[in-house]
């Protein structure tokens, strides 16, 4: 029982600093890339880099945590308390180090494309990081979330895009400034990739189909020496008529190479088929509610 505890407040503190430390690197990426160069990759840090080129009053890390308030208060009422929490603390985190360096820092470059680049790499990995804990930044993630309840089957990707590039669109229409928009939208789309690599690691996932006289045996070998899970289930040859049984493994990509090496030293003659597994839930690969925002 006390094992349990020490785990849990273990994972605690390791989401805490995971995720303050998460806040910070975006917080880097808006206030020394974005903000000083008018990049608006879309957000509710994108809208406030937006109001304050012209309303110049109140810090950005202020008004992106001012315009987080409303949407957190809807969120809150239909996601309830711990989603409060854990959003706020990130938001508060990133909105105040935003202001703090900005102020202390200042921007690190004046050249457009290392900004859009420089910003969206630290956006997206501040950003993943937060995921990873299972809270979110607040603005466009909870309006994201919000919209995945009452249509599920929309991609979060997808919803997304549309969200942050009208941000984007709008950032090249108040600021009259093509090219500007044009790197906000390079920034939107790098920022969406750093952030799948942090949130879901640095490469997809494999599923490998094997029919072969010797599945026993090379089940037992991708299990040891490959160390991934295994399955069979029942197939019966059309032309044959005959049945067999089907292996069906998923696994990392960057294992593949060791798997087929498997397969082919215990049967070269072995039919093995291999596609993408965009999204795999379960034990060694992503939870069940990380594509809920």
């Amino acid at each position: 029982m006390l094992n349990i505890k020490n785990k849990k407040i273990k994972q605690i503190l390791l989401d805490i600093l995971t995720l303050t430390a998460g806040a910070v690197i975006f917080a880097t990426g808006v206030a020394c890339f974005l903000d000083p160069n008018s990049i608006a990759p879309g957000g509710i840090s994108g809208v406030a880099i937006i109001i304050t080129k012209f309303f110049d009053v109140i810090p950005t890390g202020t008004l992106i945590a001012l315009i987080n308030v409303p949407i957190l208060l809807v969120g809150t009422l239909k996601f309830g308390f711990k989603f409060l929490a854990s959003t706020m603390y990130a938001v508060l985190v990133s909105s105040i180090a935003v202001d703090t360096m900005g102020a202390l820092v200042g921007p690190l470059t004046d050249n457009l494309l290392l900004a859009a680049v420089g910003g969206a790499v630290l956006v997206g990995t501040g950003v993943g990081l937060v995921f990873r804990t299972g809270a979110t930044t607040g603005g466009t993630d909870v309006i994201v979330k919000l919209l995945r309840t009452k249509w599920r089957h929309l991609p979060t990707g997808i919803v997304f895009g549309f969200v942050d590039g009208m941000v984007c669109l709008t950032s090249g229409i108040v600021f009259k400034n093509i090219e500007v928009m044009i790197y906000a939208g390079i920034a939107l789309m790098l920022q969406s990739m750093i952030m799948n690599k942090v949130l879901y690691g640095g490469d997809g996932a494999r599923m490998i189909y094997i029919i072969s006289s010797e599945n026993k045996e090379i089940a037992k070998r991708l299990m040891k020496d490959v160390d991934v899970g295994a399955t069979f289930f029942k197939g019966n040859g059309a032309y044959s008529g005959q049945n067999y049984e089907i292996l069906m493994v998923v696994m990392r990509a960057k294992l593949l190479p060791q798997a087929r090496d498997v397969v082919k030293e215990i049967d070269d003659g072995a039919f093995m088929i291999v596609t993408n597994a965009t999204s795999v839930f379960g034990q060694g690969f992503k939870k069940y509610d990380s594509e809920e925002v």
